[in-house]
């Protein structure tokens, strides 16, 4: 017996319900074995090299407070781009050569009034945390004259930090262009990965009790 009109309809109408299903199951499957529907945070993929850095910003996050309450802590770190940058002697830098260890990088220069407020501070926590697992990297970016930053840091009596330099202020453009530098001082809390844990904006006082709760979090001391 031949079909009705209406029961062909029925069973077409059927068939494209199953194949739209098995189309959606499909892509959801494919996106669940590209990125793990686990690691998905607010539509966000978390590189698997970041992975251990959302425990620690869940760790820190409580910790942003007081003297570093303007810090913000990734939701979803980011692996950040590996940024170039000259050592004392002119030699040639980059972060995977911390790889290993937690960093805190600044970005600063000589006319920024904010930068040289908060030069001690960074000196003072490198003092106290400053090891085999941390370091404070602070950059200067100033662009005309060389010798201006290294005698400012004598001048002022700062000796304990690393001297790094980019006299084309171009790890500031990278970090712009990766939606982590806005305006100086720019600092970075940055996992042994090279991943995102915090950013700031800002000066802060990096030697007070606030931040160095908040740096022995994230190194789990």
């Amino acid at each position: 017996m031949t079909e009705s009109r209406e029961a062909q309809l029925r069973h077409a109408k059927k068939r494209l319900a199953i194949v739209l299903a098995g189309g959606v199951a499909g892509v959801v499957v494919g996106l669940a074995g590209i990125y793990g529907i686990s690691r998905l945070t607010g539509n966000v993929a978390v590189a698997p090299e970041c992975r251990p850095a959302i425990e620690t910003a869940r760790r820190v996050a409580p910790l942003a407070r007081g003297e570093v309450a303007a810090l913000a802590v990734a939701k979803a770190p980011k692996l950040l781009p590996d940024l170039a940058f000259q050592d004392e002697a002119g030699a040639r830098k980059t972060l995977a050569d911390w790889r290993g260890r937690t960093v805190l990088l600044n970005l600063w220069a000589t006319w920024c009034v904010p930068c040289r407020k908060e030069m001690p501070a960074l000196e003072a926590l490198q003092t106290k945390r400053g090891g085999p697992a941390f370091e404070v990297v602070a950059v200067n970016i100033d662009t005309r004259d060389a010798a201006k930053p290294k005698a400012w840091l004598k001048e002022v009596g700062i000796a304990g930090l690393g001297y790094f330099a980019d006299p084309t202020a171009k790890v500031f453009q990278d970090l712009k262009e990766a939606g982590k530098a806005f305006g100086m001082p720019t600092t970075i809390l940055i996992d042994a990965a090279g991943c995102e844990i915090a950013t700031l904006a800002g000066p802060a006082e990096w030697a007070s009790e606030d931040a160095l709760k908040f740096i022995s979090a994230a190194l789990k001391i």
